[in-house]
């Protein structure tokens, strides 16, 4: 936790410059933890890159941890004591200075006994260790890597064909690289996360015969972390050598890096060779061993596997080709899981009884192949059903103290001990979610500022470097980018099992808890608490009054009490009606998440929280902000929207009012939306640091100040504009210089023309045209846009016919909707050459798909919604056109692939219509079906065991009333 004594470190190096006056009696304890905590920093930055090997060792770093922890309670406790004097009302502050007088004197002499007893342990560790004689950590460092984990890579060139599962299409797209004779020296790069398969996937290939035959000579190298450049040159020559079945030149572990240079240059002259580097985890093994691979014209190639994306897609200087592993999908994780739990069962087969319980333990899996196997393994010596359930239940337990799956959860948790100190708290932090909950990419950013765990860098934001953070724990593969988002990183989640891993982490360093039920355990000790609870009320919490972040994810309805220190409340979703009092004493609270929760109303005592930096209301009942807002100074972060219609309707989005004085939050960066009234729009102006911004109710008559206001605004990136109704005119044509890093906008309402500025923002990736209504081409102003990846335009043109001749060379992500008359779509060949994502919906003239839909090569989903049924017709009709299409109307629900043809299409019934949902199973040929669907003219009793069994009877039955859905839905 070197994180935490870092910024313990730069409260009190605050505490002493700026509130001397009111630590006079406690200076001196303050100013001798300053500088223990300073070794401790140092202490906890060395053991957090070692693994402690002793009892004595382990107890050691736990001790210095939790004083640091103590530290840090007792200088929050000053803090929030200083903070409530100089919040007080000058009568209470008189009261302070004769009555209270004495409190004060107690408070003080208090903390002073608490500082002094913390560093007293502090320097008590040192003398009970020399007195039970345990030596300095030395351990293993965090890159060194378990024998076994070494072994597990190497006898990955061992497993014999019948237990591979899933490779094959993968291992011929390998070899075809390897052979394809192609002169040029080439680099391919297997990633993925730890446990995806990469090596087994390299090793078969690596083996096959063929491939062997290809090359003069082949070597296979398990590149550790702490790797010796002479080490590894040896084992290639040595591995060359025994390949040709050559005799292994003397006194090779005597060479120098010179001679082993030469020896390995000179060898590979005129050859072509296949070398694989297993398991890279820094790019600069590249640079170190590139020298004497460079032969360039005899086809040789170079197989790397790593969990780093960022390794893969390096330029090597020469052809390089990266290949991301995917997850297995249900079935072939269910074959797999099937040969390692039920290869002693009869038949080979899973029994009736334990077929859920099966299901479950796979779908934990995620299509890790060494989490299936592993598991699979595990469960083969179990036989009763409580057994299993036993298993599943307490999975978390088995993963960190099972001997058969201590394996997998090293080779896992290989990816967390590589991580710098600063990423370890955001990465545990993610834990916290629910299983499987898509973290939005915002939200994670702003609750890791508030509990400090981003580090300041001078000229850079905090957002910025977090940010950064984020996409380095997704490129080191322990973060799962969500696929749906079709442009950009929106949201990211974590693989099951490596949460398990991470919440046992959490659990033994006091870092974090998740409760699920109404009962809640002492949590003295954590410091941060996850609740996800169907139930309204928890029983009252003990202990709590240490805790730094508290999130709700479930149906609690009142809040417990005594957060004094509390950094962090996230409430989103939860069903709570009132604010509640006791919220504005908390003096050190930085994130404030009343996200879709019932309240009403925010009090003017809300101005007491001086700390704050994020405060989120959006789609909640408050329709105002009372004047006191303007007293949070440090706000970074106002979210306020509130999404009140469909897209298919013009006011789908409004904003908060407000009567404060907004410009003295000099901090604010994101204000998102504030509905336009009196000065608004002048006052914003004066907010020259903002970044994204949102007005709603904007009028015609607001043109010249809204203008002159967004050409002050050089940082902002992100712009929402509303009009106050579907007929009113949005005037923003007087924009002379716009922000030049504009990246994302939304025009909604009439506009006379489009702004001629919008050609000129050259940064710009997404925009939105709602109801604009244009009678001139739209699309001649914004096809240059270099950047633009995301274009939605709903009912933005008027005209019958839309023609993208040219340009649009970024854009992935297109949604037509709305357009009243349109009849005809066409595409010429060369627009839009990247388009991934094609959407049409509430376009009722269109009979026919786009002309020139064909040119579109990398599509890969086109939708459909509340469109002619003779468009829906034209395109069943068309279901063997070598392109994916997905269909979606309005009474329609269903996705599934055959061959290369994906379709979907969603059902949209009543509330009280039952659903069910399927997930990734097959029949037929290559036919993977993803089903979800409310049942219209069936019963729940013709689907007897619903979709949590994951039975394969009712995949059967649902495969066979398939084609019957089909008839009576469309």
């Amino acid at each position: 936790m070197e994180s935490v004594a870092s910024l313990l470190i730069g409260k009190i190096a605050f505490i002493l410059e700026n509130e001397a006056s009111s630590i006079a009696a406690v200076r001196d304890e303050v100013d001798e933890l300053k500088l223990e905590l300073i070794s401790m920093k140092s202490f906890l930055i060395d053991a957090e890159g070692k693994e402690p090997q002793t009892e004595g060792e382990k107890t050691w770093v736990t001790s210095v941890r939790d004083l640091t922890c103590d530290a840090e309670n007792v200088i929050d406790e000053f803090l929030y004591h200083i903070y409530d004097k100089k919040s007080a009302t000058p009568f209470a502050k008189l009261l302070h200075r004769t009555i209270y007088f004495p409190k004060n004197l107690w408070h003080r002499h208090r903390i002073a006994k608490k500082l002094q007893k913390i560093t007293k342990k502090i320097k008590a560790i040192p003398e009970r260790n020399e007195r039970y004689r345990v030596s300095t950590i030395k351990g293993t460092t965090s890159d060194s890597v378990p024998r076994w984990v070494k072994n597990k890579a190497e006898s990955s060139l061992y497993i014999m064909e019948d237990e591979l599962i899933g490779i094959e299409d993968k291992k011929q797209r390998l070899m075809g690289l390897l052979m394809n004779g192609e002169e040029n020296e080439m680099v391919v790069s297997v990633v993925g996360m730890g446990g995806s398969g990469k090596t087994t996937l390299v090793a078969n290939t690596f083996n096959n015969e063929n491939v062997k035959r290809h090359f003069d000579c082949y070597a296979w190298i398990t590149v550790s972390q702490t790797y010796v450049i002479e080490d590894l040159f040896k084992q290639m020559i040595k591995k060359f050598h025994e390949g040709r079945k050559e005799e292994v030149p003397e006194h090779l572990n005597s060479m120098s890096y010179e001679e082993l240079l030469e020896m390995l240059s000179t060898y590979l002259k005129s050859k072509r060779y296949l070398v694989v580097l297993d398991d890279v985890w820094d790019i600069k093994l590249w640079q170190e061993i590139r020298i004497p691979l460079l032969n360039r014209h005899h086809g040789s190639r170079i197989m790397l596997t790593t969990r780093k994306k960022d390794i893969a897609v390096y330029s090597f200087e020469v052809e390089s080709r990266p290949i991301e592993i995917e997850p297995l999908g249900n079935n072939e994780a269910w074959e797999l899981f099937s040969k390692k739990a039920f290869s002693t069962y009869d038949n080979k087969s899973c029994p009736p009884e334990l077929e859920s319980l099966a299901w479950k333990l796979v779908d934990k899996c995620e299509g890790l192949p060494l989490a299936v196997v592993t598991l699979g393994g595990l469960m083969s010596s179990k036989r009763s059903s409580s057994e299993w359930r036993s298993v599943y239940n307490s999975l978390n337990w088995h993963l960190t103290n099972h001997p058969m799956l201590e394996p997998m959860s090293s080779i896992l948790l290989l990816s967390f001990n590589n991580l710098p100190n600063r990423l370890k708290p955001c990465f545990l932090y993610c834990a916290l979610f629910p299983e499987d909950y898509l973290i939005k990419r915002k939200r994670l950013i702003r609750l890791w500022i508030a509990e400090g765990f981003v580090e300041p860098i001078d000229g850079v934001t905090p957002e910025e470097v977090a940010e950064g953070y984020l996409v380095e724990l997704i490129v080191r593969s322990i973060l799962q980018v969500e696929k749906h988002e079709a442009v950009g990183l929106r949201a990211c989640k974590m693989h099951d099992l490596v949460r398990e891993l991470a919440l046992s982490i959490s659990k033994k360093e006091n870092f974090g808890a998740t409760c699920v039920g109404r009962e809640i355990v002492d949590k003295a000790e954590i410091r941060r608490l996850s609740i996800q609870t169907t139930e309204r009320e928890i029983n009252s919490c003990t202990g709590m009054s240490e805790l730094r972040s508290f999130l709700v994810f479930g149906a609690l309805e009142k809040l417990p009490s005594g957060f004094k220190l509390l950094r962090v409340l996230d409430v989103q979703d939860a069903p709570i009606h009132r604010f509640p009092d006791e919220l504005v004493y908390l003096f050190n609270l930085r994130y404030l998440n009343l996200k879709k929760t019932l309240i009403e109303e925010l009090p003017e005592s809300i101005g007491r929280l001086h700390n704050l930096q994020t405060l989120n209301i959006c789609d909640s009942k408050i329709k105002a902000l009372p004047k006191a807002i303007s007293k949070l100074v440090n706000l970074r972060h106002l979210i306020m929207y509130c999404y009140i219609g469909d897209m298919a309707v013009f006011r789908h989005v409004s904003g908060t009012k407000t009567t404060s004085d907004l410009s003295k939050l000099q901090k604010l960066q994101v204000l998102d939306s504030v509905e336009s009234e009196g000065k608004i729009i002048k006052v914003i102006r004066n907010m020259t640091q903002l970044t994204s911004l949102g007005i709603t109710n904007v009028k015609a008559s607001d043109e010249m100040d809204l203008c002159d206001s967004l050409q002050k605004l050089e940082l902002l990136h992100t712009l929402l504009l509303v009009a106050s109704d579907e007929e009113e005119f949005l005037r923003v044509n007087a924009l002379r210089s716009p922000p030049l890093d504009l990246q994302n906008i939304l025009l909604a309402g009439k506009l006379e023309r489009l702004p001629l500025w919008l050609g000129s923002l050259n940064n710009l990736t997404r925009m939105y045209l709602r109801w604009s209504r244009l009678e001139e081409d739209v699309l001649l102003h914004i096809q240059a846009l270099p950047n633009l990846e995301t274009l939605g335009l709903f009912n933005a043109y008027v005209g019958e016919k839309l023609c993208f001749s040219r340009g649009f060379i970024k854009l992935k992500d297109l949604v037509l909707s709305s357009f009243p008359v349109l009849n005809s779509i066409a595409i010429e060949k060369g627009a839009m050459p990247n388009l991934q994502l094609l959407s049409i919906a509430y376009c009722l003239e269109l009979k026919a798909l786009p002309q020139g839909i064909e040119f579109l090569a990398n599509v890969e989903r086109l939708t459909l919604s509340s469109v002619p049924m003779q468009l829906i017709e034209s395109v069943r009709g068309g279901m063997d056109h070598p392109k994916r299409h997905a269909i979606s109307c309005a009474t329609k629900a269903r996705e599934f692939r055959f061959g290369d043809v994906e379709v979907e299409i969603r059902v949209e019934f009543p509330p009280s219509r039952t659903r069910h949902e399927i997930y990734g199973f097959s029949f037929g040929m290559n036919l993977v079906l993803k089903l979800e669907f409310f049942v219209c003219r069936y019963t729940p009793g013709e689907f007897p065991l619903p979709s949590e069994t994951r039975s394969a009877e009712f995949y059967k039955m649902a495969s066979r009333t398939l084609s019957d859905i089909t008839a009576n839905t469309i």
